[in-house]
């Protein structure tokens, strides 16, 4: 089973990314580093709800 997930960074707050993820095999709230465009650097992205 597949949901959507949406990342918002960890220091600016904004929510920039949209993803998937299985939830039977990641129950928890995934944490990714991507690129945040407001920051203009790579931050860590949390899973929000």
């Amino acid at each position: 089973m597949r949901v959507k997930i949406t990342l918002a960074c960890g220091e600016c707050k904004q929510r920039n990314y949209i993803s998937s993820k299985n939830k039977k095999s990641d129950p928890d709230r995934i944490t990714l580093s991507k690129y945040c465009r407001f920051c203009r650097k790579h931050t860590e992205h949390k899973e929000t709800r």
